[in-house]
């Protein structure tokens, strides 16, 4: 074989060697971590973030029927780690546009986060309800039922219902580790 032949060799199989490992090790993390439903995570400074927080709160006391800043104030929230804040924000988005699954999703991490897992649960199976086929409620649910609630089969059935849509991304192969977890685990350490 020539030179570059078998550096290419080489060098694909450390690619798939590493591919694999990261596949692996994404599956295999023991928590898992919720996720929104609408806007993802933004990127900037805290002062960016107080910033458009502060502007947000400016707008929403002018035109409380501003659904879009409700949801930015909101999402900002989210972003700063400030459940109750999030929660009450969302809660005024939903007054407005109470069938959005993505709010209902983000409100429901953040009751989550707050410690309030019925919420979150209703909010799961609200948004799953009003779409059928949205990925991200599921796969809260599913966090929810095997981390906070301890109920590994709601877990499994939640994820199962994702996988059935999405069998094949990132999130579905993660999702498949977490329920071999599930089913491996002896009984009373779910």
């Amino acid at each position: 074989m020539k030179k570059e032949n078998i550096l290419f060799v080489i060098i694909a199989l450390i690619v798939g060697l590493l591919g694999g490992y990261l596949v692996f090790s994404i599956a295999g993390k023991k928590q898992a971590v919720p996720v929104g439903g609408g806007v993802p995570l933004g990127a900037g400074s805290p002062t960016d973030y107080q910033k458009r927080i502060t502007e947000a709160e400016k707008i929403v006391a002018r035109e409380p029927a501003n659904l879009q800043a409700w949801v930015q104030l909101g999402n900002d929230y989210f972003d700063t780690g400030q459940p109750q804040k999030a929660i009450t924000a969302y809660g005024k988005a939903l007054e407005l546009k109470p069938d959005d699954p993505n709010i209902l999703t983000d409100q429901g991490v953040m009751f989550k986060q707050a410690g309030a897992f019925d919420k979150a649960i209703a909010n799961f199976e609200r948004a799953h309800q009003v779409d059928p086929k949205h990925l991200q409620s599921l796969y809260n649910m599913g966090v929810v039922y095997s981390e906070d609630l301890r109920q590994p089969d709601k877990a499994i059935k939640a994820w199962s219902r994702y996988l059935e849509l999405d069998s094949t991304s990132p999130t579905a192969q993660q999702i498949k580790g977490m329920i071999e977890q599930l089913k491996a685990a002896p009984k009373g350490f779910k």
